[in-house]
């Protein structure tokens, strides 16, 4: 069982709400669901009424609160002020205190006997059991949260921001030799320019993007990637030595292979017909083109030719050959097949052999 935060935010007038599950109280977490809220209500209020929970509030104050600077900067981007209740004050925040007594009733509880596997469909139900809260009537009224907030609320909005906001991270990378940066959080790879080996980079990174800059300037944008041990590559960040693994192919070691033998290009289509893993099949061919570059061509073409004859399709098999100089020979001379005869003995041979030995014994017990 994973345990997680719950975000409840609602408007002043309509009692409109919006609840949201999130993996934290962290500032992350907070930024996003609050970012998902206004996108929900498809406006931004004068104002934000946050709790004093840190990742608002950094020091409370009932008169110049500090807020925090992740908060700030999120304010400041939807052109919105912060506005602290205050420290042990339930009248600064009765709607949204009302607001969670009412979902647990409304939403959790419609939830709480059934099983969620990610977060993001544990929202979805959220999300839906929310909308039926917001489309209830409410005690002596003839409307729900919904039209009113629809009718006379949210014409009062301001409009949002063309780009939501994202709250930005820093950290510093050494760029590996291989020309690639390695994002711990997340343990992926991300490419820079193969001109910054060894160089320290500073990456700036949001919840979908990752920003690498070296002296001050950018060099590398990728889209954020959560999948661990894999990599994000831009091609013009590599040098030729490391291009062309990205080009690796059946089609590219045949061409290859064409170029400079025949034999060697029969011997690599073959390879490639074997039910292996690619990766094995490419490392194969490369071990070919390595023995083809240091044994003589003619040693080398007879060692691929004993290979396709014998059926023994491998990098291993032409190197035993070549290291035991057994291509040396002027001529190779296959293993010639058996005369065909009349001499079989199946499995109607062995079974009459078998009754006639029961008779003999019979007859010696007589």
């Amino acid at each position: 069982m994973i345990s997680c935060e719950v975000f409840v935010a609602c408007l002043p007038y309509s009692d409109y709400s919006f609840v949201m599950a999130v993996k934290s109280q962290t500032v992350g977490d907070v930024l996003y669901a609050l970012g998902r809220c206004l996108s929900h209500l498809g406006g931004v209020p004068m104002a934000l009424v946050p709790d004093n929970f840190k990742a608002a509030v950094v020091e409370a104050s009932p008169y110049e609160p500090k807020i925090n600077q992740a908060l700030e900067d999120f304010a400041n981007h939807y052109q919105t002020a912060v506005v602290p209740a205050r420290v042990r004050k339930p009248k600064d925040k009765a709607l949204v205190e009302n607001q969670v007594k009412l979902i647990y009733s409304r939403v959790y509880a419609k939830l709480r006997n059934m099983t969620f596997f990610d977060i993001e469909s544990l929202n979805e139900a959220i999300s839906e059991k929310t909308r039926e809260h917001n489309q209830t009537r409410m005690q002596q009224k003839p409307y729900c949260r919904e039209e009113l907030f629809l009718a006379e609320e949210k014409q009062h909005l301001k409009q949002l921001p063309t780009q939501p906001f994202e709250l930005k991270h820093y950290r510093v990378s050494t760029v590996a030799k291989n020309n690639y940066i390695y994002f711990s959080e997340d343990k992926h790879y991300y490419s820079v320019p193969y001109t910054l080996i060894g160089q320290k980079v500073k990456v700036i990174y949001t919840r979908s993007m990752v920003h690498i800059y070296a002296n001050q300037k950018p060099v590398a944008v990728h889209p954020r990637d959560y999948r661990a041990g894999e990599y994000s590559t831009h091609r013009n960040h590599l040098c030729s030595e490391h291009r062309y693994y990205l080009d690796r192919s059946p089609e590219y070691y045949l061409k290859k292979a064409k170029k400079r033998s025949q034999v060697l290009y029969e011997l690599i289509d073959l390879i490639f017909k074997q039910d292996k893993y690619p990766e094995q099949l490419y490392k194969s061919c490369e071990g070919l083109f390595s023995l083809y570059r240091k044994a003589e061509l003619k040693n080398f073409e007879l060692a691929c030719r004993i290979a396709i004859e014998n059926q023994y399709y491998s990098y291993r098999f032409v190197k035993n050959i070549l290291k035991n100089n057994m291509a040396q020979a002027s001529e190779y001379l296959p293993l010639k097949p058996l005369p065909t005869h009349n001499n079989l003995r199946g499995k109607a041979h062995f079974q009459q052999l078998e009754t006639n030995n029961k008779h003999k014994q019979q007859q010696q017990q007589q």
